[in-house]
């Protein structure tokens, strides 16, 4: 049976508006390209602390691509660990790039409050499950750093009959805190005794597709003489001059002083620099995308929402975000009332498929039987909460994620030709980072002079190796997204 690509947020997002595209040449003073929480947080900073004029071009409608089939959760750590950050960049950027992710819990209530927003957003204590020692170490680590650079912690918390407890270093004392076995597995809903700690975190959850299409509303209303939405308006090329650049879709032309790429990938735009080296060519060989499979089911609301990461049972490869073992996880959340009686949606997501180049994937994929299998098996295995056995998902989806060499975000100018700027890359999780991107973005738009950041363009150039065949991500349950029926 062929099942197709149905988010649960687009079912529930609801719009009147009628869509138009490009019909004749414009002018502005900022083209934004990609209509999904990333353009949408940039077009919304732009306006509300700028008096520049936007036009946000979208290739479809707004929060079709990954923003409507994300994960479903809120948060705002990194697919990398901290210390592999502070390596890389240094404590000093390191701890004020997590502080910049975490600057967006502020901006999104100042987004829900000022636009009057009525998607509702659910905040919580969530957890990643740990099983391993050396799981368990790394995030005693990454405590231990964070502390350091005056970040805030909470202690890990580790299960006082695990053997791991007795090998803990000593430095790491106050970095945790034992419970009892039976109080960890409730906290995680777990019936896997595999998973002996978990870290706590500040989490939440969100219908992102919603909240994009209330924010454009919003923008629509309160900027008319300022705000230009076009969908349906796919982007064929950018020319970029000393003074501004000309963004080409079919007949028309969209003339603007800066423009901001706001995508998974670049969706076939060709860069043309005037003024400088090729861009073109080293940005298309940038950005590779990792497409994600997830399912959800309906049932009585009994419990609070959630959201539980699962890290995975097998030891770390490193810190690539293209190798390394994907990790389950599980939200649950409101979602309206069946006769009267209120519901939850649980979403689990975990099988991946990483894709060579982001423009083969197509939303409209048929979703892989491996993957419903996946996830199946890990239901069984692990989550003490679980629906019946033999009940059927309501939705099954998949989503792009488009990451860059060193999975960190792009946030700010190109240094080829500032006139064009960047907010994209997901960290592994999008909407919170996006959010940071775009306030960060209309700074930069002010001309404001903003100090050395790891989201600076100029930190990526790393080249990457491109494979010559499909990758798979994990051994026996990954599935191959350009070819959706894989069973292998």
């Amino acid at each position: 049976m062929e099942h197709k690509n149905q988010s649960p947020w687009l079912y529930q997002m609801s719009s009147a508006r009628e869509g138009k595209g490009l019909t004749e040449n414009v002018q502005t003073d900022v083209a934004i390209i990609g209509g999904g929480i990333a353009g949408v947080a940039t077009a919304y900073f732009t306006l509300t602390c700028t008096k520049k004029s936007v036009v946000l071009l979208e290739m479809g409608r707004i929060a079709h691509g990954a923003t409507g089939h994300n994960g479903g959760f809120l948060a705002t750590y990194f697919e990398r660990s901290f210390i592999s950050l502070v390596k890389e960049f240094g404590l000093t950027l390191a701890a004020q790039g997590q502080r910049d992710v975490e600057s967006a819990w502020e901006l999104l209530e100042s987004m829900r409050a000022t636009a009057q927003l009525k998607t509702p957003v659910w905040i919580f204590t969530g957890y990643a499950a740990i099983a391993t020692e050396e799981e368990l170490l790394i995030h005693l680590q990454n405590l231990a750093l964070r502390t350091q650079a005056g970040l805030e912690v909470a202690p890990l918390l580790v299960a006082e009959d695990a053997p791991a407890v007795e090998r803990i270093p000593h430095a790491y004392q106050g970095m945790y805190k034992l419970v009892t076995g039976s109080e960890l597995a409730n906290l995680l809903e777990v019936k896997d005794s595999a998973y002996f700690a978990a870290l706590p975190e500040k989490k939440g959850c969100t219908n992102s597709a919603a909240l994009c299409e209330e924010l454009v509303q919003y923008m629509l209303n309160t900027y008319p003489e300022r705000f230009t939405l076009l969908e349906h308006t796919p982007v064929e090329e950018m020319q970029l001059g000393a003074e501004g650049v000309m963004v080409r879709s079919g007949d028309y032309t969209v003339q603007s002083r800066r423009v901001v790429l706001c995508t998974n990938g670049f969706e076939n735009v060709r860069i043309v620099n005037a003024v400088g080296p090729d861009i073109n060519k080293k940005f298309h060989h940038m950005v590779r995308g990792i497409v994600g499979y997830m399912a959800g089911y309906v049932e009585p609301s009994q419990h609070p929402p959630v959201e539980i990461s699962f890290l995975p049972k097998s030891p770390r490869k490193g810190d690539d975000v293209y190798a390394e073992e994907p990790y389950f996880y599980v939200t649950r959340r409101p979602f309206g009332e069946t006769e009267g009686k209120p519901q939850s949606l649980v979403s689990i997501g975990g099988p991946e498929a990483l894709m060579d180049d982001t423009n083969d994937y197509k939303v409209d994929h048929d979703y892989p039987v491996r993957a419903k299998e996946d996830i199946d098996s890990f239901l069984r295995a692990t989550y003490a909460k679980a629906h019946p056995e033999g009940e059927t998902y309501k939705f099954l989806w998949h989503g792009l994620m488009g990451f860059t060499p060193n999975g960190v975000r792009l946030v700010g100018p190109e240094p080829l030709n500032p006139v064009l700027l960047y907010n994209l890359g997901c960290n592994g999780i999008g909407l919170m980072p996006s959010i940071f991107g775009g306030r960060k973005i209309a700074r930069f738009l002010e001309e404001e002079v903003l100090p050395t950041s790891m989201f600076d363009p100029v930190d990526q150039r790393t080249p990457i190796a491109r494979p010559t065949v499909p990758l798979r991500v994990v051994q026996d349950r990954s599935v191959n997204a350009a070819s959706p029926d894989n069973r292998a």
